[in-house]
């Protein structure tokens, strides 16, 4: 297939451009490059002839009908977004223009591509959302795909957004779409602003580590390498119209999370240890989410799939990962907002 994916040149979207080429697929990769981009993560298939980069910005119309109509994609796959829970507390305009109109812009670009193409069969819109739009679980429980949406936050009530618009252009025009809803991402190339590659940074650097509340939010966390292979597997198998929660069947407290990483780190690079005593816990977000869970079971049955790694085998190779990969994000930590608190105007 020839793929667009829009954001491939972030975490999540350079994971699937890797893996996707690793298939044999030709990607077009779409990204406007925004802080959280680098194009470094996508170092070994930057000389692929399987690999096109195109520098655009899914909110330009006209950008977007000039690359359908350049490259004629078999389909799409949407993972440019604004994710940052914090960055939405403070600054909610990106959120909405991005996340909403970007998503609109696309959508209507896929569709006359599609329409001119004569309404192809095999065409597909994969768009790739979170399972943030579910709003909060309490002790008990888990999101599936019927689950109600409540988002709480700007980032998850902008994406919620999208993701109606996209079954509504299903719905309504006919265009073959399929869509997704995942846990919490982790893994290398992180941007150093996320939960994991802080706690690593700080113990690395002998700094406080931040834990939000008294850390009792609970994550299910998902590898971002079984994330990207359960994408391509949606895109290549799963049934047009059809949404599949994607989790990775590893629940934990945020604390808990914290302490594995410090106890990794103090076997890793010992002359921190106890990196544990580094934890501060400090003033909670706004509108906090207590739990996030994922019935993984829909895509379990119908397209086998299933996570591969187990939280403690991803935590092993991401602190490996970031303690061998100093050149990938000790330029990072320069970009705005990076190693600061956010999300406080609130």
């Amino acid at each position: 297939m020839k793929i667009l994916v829009t954001g491939g040149a972030g975490f999540i979207g350079s994971a699937v451009v890797r893996q996707a080429i690793a298939r044999g697929h030709r990607v077009i990769n779409l990204d406007a490059l925004t802080y959280a981009a680098n194009l470094e993560n996508l170092a070994s298939v930057e000389t692929s002839s399987l690999y096109t980069f195109e520098h655009a910005d899914i909110r330009d119309r006209a950008a977007l009908v000039r690359i359908f109509a350049t490259h004629s994609p078999d389909c799409v796959m949407h993972l440019a977004a604004e994710s940052h829970v914090d960055r939405s507390i403070d600054g909610p305009g990106d959120f909405i223009e991005t996340n909403i109109t970007g998503t609109f812009n696309l959508l209507e670009a896929a569709r006359s591509h599609w329409q001119a193409a004569g309404r192809p069969d095999g065409f597909r819109f994969h768009h790739i959302s979170t399972d943030e739009v579910f709003g909060s679980l309490g002790t008990t429980g888990q999101f599936d795909e019927s689950t109600p949406y409540d988002p709480r936050s700007p980032y998850s009530a902008s994406k919620a957004a999208s993701d109606h618009l996209v079954r509504a252009w299903h719905e309504t025009y006919g265009l073959p779409v399929v869509l997704t809803n995942c846990s919490n991402n982790y893994g290398p190339y992180h941007f150093p602003e996320k939960l994991i590659p802080v706690v690593i940074l700080n113990a690395l650097h002998g700094r406080a580590i931040p834990v939000y509340g008294t850390g009792e939010n609970v994550r299910d966390w998902l590898y971002v390498e079984d994330h990207a292979d359960a994408l391509l597997t949606v895109l290549e198998r799963g049934a047009t119209g059809r949404s599949y929660a994607i989790g990775g069947e590893n629940e934990l407290r945020n604390i808990d999370l914290v302490r594995m990483i410090c106890a990794l780190m103090d076997e890793m690079h010992p002359s921190g240890a106890p990196h544990a005593r580094l934890i501060t816990f400090v003033t909670d977000r706004p509108g906090h989410d207590a739990r996030y869970a994922i019935d993984p079971s829909r895509i379990r049955a119908e397209l086998g799939w299933r996570p591969s790694v187990t939280v403690e085998q991803g935590l092993r190779r991401t602190v490996r990962w970031y303690l061998d990969n100093a050149a990938w994000w000790q330029p990072l930590l320069d970009r705005q907002g990076v190693g600061k608190r956010l999300g406080t105007k609130a």
